[in-house]
């Protein structure tokens, strides 16, 4: 069953809302922090549709984005992943993906989504 999809409104509070813990030194909260990660999951394979990477930012989600062949079985060859804090700071620009260093685990030649991101102030 598919998710259901994150409204442009809800996404952009639980980012700011993420952001604001974030500035203060706080932890989010779960339902937040969970939200945050997925809309910005989903605004990738929005703006970087295809099925070459299988981008995963466990326990809340992953998608499969960028173009180029596709897989249509078992573990994908180009895998990205991350946990939450790292993936939204890549998503929102605080951290490039060049500076992600050992956070970020990617397998596979076309295992790079740095030419998509940050999904914001762009």
């Amino acid at each position: 069953m598919a998710r259901a999809t994150i409204s442009d409104p809800d996404g952009n509070a639980a980012i700011a809302a993420w952001r604001a813990v974030r500035d203060a030194g706080v932890t989010p909260a779960r339902g937040q922090l969970a939200t945050a990660v997925r809309y910005t999951l989903q605004l990738l394979a929005e703006r970087a549709p295809g099925h070459a990477v299988e981008v995963r930012v466990p326990p809340f989600g992953a998608v499969q984005c960028m173009p180029g062949p596709g897989h249509t079985r078992g573990t994908p060859p180009n895998v990205i992943e991350t946990d939450a804090q790292t993936w939204l700071a890549l998503a929102t620009g605080a951290l490039a993906w060049a500076d992600a260093g050992p956070a970020v685990r990617a397998s596979g030649v076309r295992a790079d989504v740095s030419a998509a991101l940050p999904l914001f102030g762009r």
